[in-house]
């Protein structure tokens, strides 16, 4: 399909909906009629939910760019533990259901399983905050889960580390004479967004901040590194200024690096890090201003850093925009970025994450929205999904909030699902 075809069919598809929407309002008006026998207008019906007014589904798709393949993404539903695979067509081809609702999100694995990260029920600290999780479990094709290992303290992310151990983020209560020592944050309230529940009086004053744990299949933890005792509490203060002192460096992913070594988020802090498994020391940092409040480091096959850099309090800018970004680690600079037209148009803060595909792209999960988009190295889209899923999420305002949030989408090759559906059950 050409640019121009495209272009045409999008037009042809924009001018039809007008047309359907003026002569359903058109119909609404005439249909009532009046007790005098008149007609009387009726108003017509207007979608409620801004993303689902603005169009959900497939929004674009340049068969001759795209790269091959299907994405991965689980909905984050109150109560709803589906993870959803779709074609580049936007149907969807296979349906995992899980016993726990995402916390927050699943990916295949090497030998084709479907790693899962899950919301436990059970009440903790964590609770009134939507990024809690509790269980991490591998799963077959069919949604049979060969094992589970819970954690109290887990959140966000967890992963399975090549030794067969998983490898978690977790959260820990700062000791107080280092948490007075904190530079930055806000003393917590009631946010009016809704993004938190209430904290108790119990909480009150408690600072609590990220620790990884290794954890085997049977639930014994064999490693573990807390942010505390290797960040600096003034150095590597709360960079984002409206954050509540609550959470210092609160994780939000962890990667395993092909000579062992842990690549880990902080988006409080706007801090990138990469951990020596051997000495705990941090071998490499990344902060602001390149990065604030960023989601989901990954290392390319060239040794640079990709990642979805949300922007909430950007230092060097009046204007928070979200923008994917290429970091070489030997200087820090950015060697490639994508930003929308106006930047503001591209926006998600909090999660969200970027893949690098075969072909060059990038693939970025706008998690806020739930959309999803391809782009090339010179900016162009050229594949955009909106979750079509709605429902009522952990915590963004009123009980009848509806949301299509998801925290990460993966694209995987026809080879990698063939592989998936092969998999034994064992």
């Amino acid at each position: 399909m050409t640019n121009q075809t495209s272009h045409r069919l999008h037009r042809r598809t924009l001018l039809t909906g007008v047309a359907v929407l003026g002569a359903s309002a058109a119909t609404a008006c005439a249909s009532r009629p009046h007790q005098s026998g008149q007609q009387t207008p009726t108003a017509a019906v207007v979608e409620k939910n801004t993303t689902k007014r603005r169009g959900v589904g497939l929004r674009a798709f340049n068969p001759e760019r795209a790269s091959p393949g299907f994405t991965l993404f689980s909905p984050l539903i109150w109560g709803d533990g589906r993870v959803y695979l779709i074609d580049l067509h936007g149907t969807v081809v296979h349906t995992w259901n899980m016993p726990y609702p995402a916390g927050l999100s699943g990916y295949l694995t090497e030998r084709g399983t479907l790693f899962y990260n899950g919301r436990t029920s059970e009440e903790s600290f964590l609770s009134r905050f939507p990024f809690k999780g509790g269980v991490v479990l591998e799963a077959d094709w069919n949604g049979k889960v060969l094992w589970e290992v819970r954690h109290p303290d887990h959140h966000h992310h967890g992963i399975l580390l090549r030794n067969g151990n998983v490898l978690l983020n977790c959260m820990g209560r700062v000791p107080d004479d280092i948490a007075r020592r904190v530079k930055g944050g806000v003393e917590e309230d009631r946010f009016p967004s809704g993004q938190y529940a209430p904290r108790s009086k119990e909480e009150a004053g408690k600072m609590y901040s990220d620790y990884l744990a290794e954890v085997t299949p049977a639930g014994q933890t064999v490693w573990e590194w807390r942010t505390w005792e290797h960040l600096d509490p003034v150095a590597d203060g709360i960079a984002e200024v409206q954050a509540p002192r609550t959470l210092w460096a609160q994780g939000n992913s962890v990667l395993e690096l092909p000579d062992g070594d842990i690549l880990a988020s902080y988006r409080p802090t706007s801090t990138v890090i990469r951990i020596s498994r051997k000495t705990g020391n941090i071998l490499w940092k990344l902060g602001s201003p390149t990065v604030a409040g960023q989601h989901a480091p990954t290392q390319l096959e060239n040794g640079n850093i990709l990642i979805f850099d949300n922007g909430v309090h950007r230092l060097d800018d009046s204007m928070p925009f979200s923008r994917l970004i290429e970091v070489n680690p030997a200087t820090n600079e950015i060697a490639w970025k994508y930003l929308d037209k106006p930047a503001w148009n591209f926006f998600s803060p909090r999660m969200g994450n970027a893949q690098r595909l075969p072909n060059g792209d990038t693939l970025a999960c706008e998690s806020s929205f739930g959309r999803f988009f391809e782009v090339t190295t010179d900016g162009e889209i050229v594949w955009e999904y909106v979750n079509p899923f709605f429902g009522r999420p952990f915590f963004a305002g009123p009980p009848t909030t509806e949301g299509n949030l998801v925290f990460r989408a993966i694209r995987y090759n026809a080879e990698e699902i063939a592989r998936a559906k092969a998999t034994p059950n064992t």
